[in-house]
């Protein structure tokens, strides 16, 4: 059986505010699939809907994002047009299977959170120290994130990232918003788990940041946006498909070789 696991944003969707810094507002091919307050606010290329739309009846499409589920359920394409078995959310501390949270993987996150790294409130602590400027926010309670005001600078991503590894937790810079994520909290745990349950022999992924770097680890062809956190890391890079485009095409040509690949049996299994 193949499965193709997939980061959302920044990969397959784009927020206008993406699309702004990809300069790619003006593109008349985009199509609208999350709404919030009665209005659009990410988009994805037609091509790539018709593409995705393709995998989904060659194989398995699994959604794997750091949105928390309510985040999630506002991708309309996902909860209303494309039929999807299993959805994982809050970086994979949660799976859901036809719609309905499964308990026994939510009960084994849970126990790991308590005996392997430092709580949510012990981090969100320590990390006052550090004044960094901008808007916090609790995922889930049981991660954060800030809305960045303004960059910061190498020097100081790095102090906090030596830091967080010490507690048992770990960053990543995905545009304006900087996340704090408990190391037991993992997408690749997710996807290897649904793997191992549905008897995956061949698993496709894609995704841009370093959070999604141990799920893409767990795929056979794995491929990453060449704007993306992951593109810049040159020890990781180089086991990944980097992809020729960047921005809302960058996911276009991810869906396309999939299929392509899908289409002419390019894999094993």
């Amino acid at each position: 059986m193949l499965m193709f696991a997939s980061d959302l944003d920044r990969t397959l969707i784009y927020s206008e505010r993406a699309l702004t810094e990809f300069r790619q507002i003006e593109n008349d091919d985009l199509i609208g699939v999350e709404r919030k307050d009665e209005q659009d606010v990410a988009f994805m290329s037609k091509k790539s809907f018709e593409s995705l739309l393709e995998i989904t009846k060659k194989m398995l499409f699994v959604p794997v994002t750091t949105r928390t589920s309510v985040q999630y359920n506002r991708i309309h394409i996902l909860t209303e047009t494309i039929p999807l078995t299993y959805a994982v959310t809050s970086n994979g501390a949660n799976i859901f299977h036809n719609g309905a949270p499964l308990l026994e993987w939510n009960r084994h996150v849970r126990k790991r959170l308590e005996i392997e790294c430092a709580s949510l409130a012990e981090m969100t602590a320590v990390i006052k120290t550090y004044n960094i400027e901008g808007l916090l926010k609790i995922a889930d309670n049981l991660f954060f994130y800030f809305l960045l005001e303004k960059g910061i600078d190498l020097d100081t991503v790095k102090s906090i990232k030596e830091m967080a590894s010490k507690y048992g937790w770990r960053i990543s810079i995905q545009g304006r918003k900087l996340y704090f994520m408990p190391m037991p909290i993992s997408k690749g745990e997710a996807v290897k788990f649904i793997k191992a349950r549905e008897s995956i022999n061949t698993a496709f992924g894609a995704g841009d940041s370093l959070l999604d770097d141990d799920f893409l680890r767990q795929c056979d062809y794995s491929f990453v946006p060449s704007h993306g956190e992951l593109a810049k890391e040159e020890n990781i890079n180089k086991q990944y498909i980097i992809t020729k485009k960047w921005g809302v095409k960058a996911g276009e040509e991810i869906l396309l070789e999939i299929n392509e690949m899908a289409k002419n049996r390019i894999y094993s299994g």
